[in-house]
């Protein structure tokens, strides 16, 4: 059996703040249910997780050398998410308000990847692969390679690098590559870029693979437009990278099981998504009128989520006579932009600013009828897939894993689970907006559109099985 260990930043339902950790939760759970690999998640123990999720502290005093002496952290086990997770407890590092956010983010995230390194060796044999997770698993990348020269329990153990979104590069100042540890050779200037150290451009250099979350965004990030300056390296590197597209964990997004619901549905029986549709509608004290179509949106208020298109749209939205719900924060002037729209049109109009939590994500997952995703970049996206799951039909900008998994439909064949557009333009949008308009006037084709999207197999089961093929591959390397 393979033996993989996971290393990232965030999971849930320990700490969250976007797909990240949602997919680092759901990959060791899907592996470990497929039976061909023994997975285990390694994280750090934040000051927001809850400690009902911890089953017992492993290691009390584990020894990490660090800066030219000797930390001490402890390890918790566990079992919450169908997976071994490993929390390392370095209160120093990570008993703080936020996960990210702070000057010495790159120290606290080499911190933990060499504290994880350290609990690896404790915990028994080596991996075969360890695979880790955006810029913050970087440096374990880094530190892997240099150890197989001098360490033998990482001699044969292989790294598998995935990225999830390519834009943030965990930048800091090269002079702290010195005491960090990567002042060497080909490590140290594997970090190095325009004048700056990039953990994530170390991880692209020095893993033996490279992954990412969709087919589409493997290719697009290798171009000038997506590849924020390191589209050059991913080139260079592109026999070593794969697209594979995230999943869903049916256990979590389920709407026949789904407690967070004014009423549970499935493909078989729709008829409660209605219910679902008519607590939504209260919930954001809008007009209980079900008959009137709802597009919803779940995202960060920034521009790569295609809020500059929603602003630029906003009144031929209106016009469609459609409802529109908002739920997301971020940039300043898209909060102020949803609030004066919503004061324009209070009966149309519903926006929660913030983070509310899963179930209200959940609720207008089921309730809504359509599902807007106009973003101008999207190495995956999970929501265009957890929507399809409830019979809500996503309308998204053909991008990323976007446009993997969303195909058009096609009145003629009866085929397709959404509707997409090419041109990242407020008319493009539209585009796609009134033809779904348009079929959900007719009940018929409507209903053919949820259930294409509701039977299609978007599961971790199926994404983990591509990822046990990798793992294989990654070892003959």
């Amino acid at each position: 059996m393979l033996r993989v260990a996971i290393f990232t930043s965030e999971a849930m339902p320990f700490a969250k703040t976007g797909g990240l950790g949602d997919v680092a939760s759901a990959l060791p759970k899907a592996l470990k249910q497929g039976g061909e690999v023994d997975a285990a998640l390694f994280l750090p123990l934040y000051e927001q997780t809850d400690r009902a999720l911890l089953r017992e502290r492993l290691f009390d005093n584990l020894e990490v050398e660090w800066a030219g002496g000797r930390q001490h952290v402890g390890v918790w086990l566990s079992e919450a998410i169908g997976a071994p997770a490993f929390l390392i407890d370095a209160p120093r590092y990570f008993q703080r308000n936020s996960i990210y956010g702070f000057r010495d983010d790159h120290e606290r995230f080499a911190f933990f990847c060499r504290a994880a390194l350290a609990a690896l060796k404790r915990l028994g044999p080596p991996p075969d692969v360890v695979h880790v997770n955006d810029w913050p698993g970087g440096f374990a990348a880094a530190e892997i390679h240099a150890r197989r020269v001098f360490d033998p329990y990482f001699a044969a153990t292989r790294t598998l690098f995935s990225i999830h979104n390519l834009a943030y590069q965990g930048g800091f100042d090269p002079r702290d590559l010195e005491w960090l540890g990567f002042a060497w050779g080909e490590v140290h200037n594997a970090f190095l870029m325009d004048g700056a150290a990039s953990s994530l451009k170390a991880g692209l250099m020095l893993s033996d693979a490279l992954s990412t979350v969709s087919r589409r965004y493997a290719y697009e990030m290798q171009t000038p437009g997506q590849g924020y300056g390191l589209d050059w390296v991913l080139r260079m590197r592109s026999e070593r990278l794969i697209g594979v597209t995230n999943g869903v964990d049916y256990d979590v997004w389920n709407p026949a099981t789904d407690p967070h619901l004014a009423a549970n549905f499935s493909a078989d029986d729709l008829s409660g998504k209605r219910a679902c549709k008519l607590a939504l509608l209260r919930r954001f004290h809008l007009p209980e009128e079900p008959d009137r179509p709802l597009i919803a949106i779940i995202s960060r208020l920034v521009a790569q989520k295609g809020y500059d298109l929603i602003r630029d749209a906003a009144g031929a939205i209106l016009e469609t006579g459609a409802f529109f719900v908002a739920l997301g924060a971020g940039a300043q002037v898209y909060e102020d932009f949803l609030q004066r729209w919503r004061d324009i049109a209070p009966h149309r109009i519903g926006i929660y600013k913030g983070y509310a939590g899963e179930p209200l994500a959940h609720q207008i997952e089921a309730g809504a009828d359509m599902f807007l995703m106009p973003s101008l970049y999207e190495p995956c996206g999970l929501n265009q897939m957890y929507s399809m799951r409830y019979g809500t039909v996503p309308i998204v900008r053909a991008t990323g894993g976007l446009d993997d998994t969303v195909e058009n439909f096609d009145r003629t064949r009866g085929s397709g689970n959404g509707f997409k557009f090419g041109e990242y333009s407020a008319r493009g949008m539209l585009g796609s907006i009134y033809e779904a308009l348009l079929c959900y006037a007719e009940p018929e084709v409507w209903r053919r559109v949820q259930l294409n999207g509701m039977r299609e197999d978007n599961s971790w089961q199926a994404a983990a099985r591509k990822y046990v093929e990798l793992y294989r591959a990654v070892l003959r390397l």
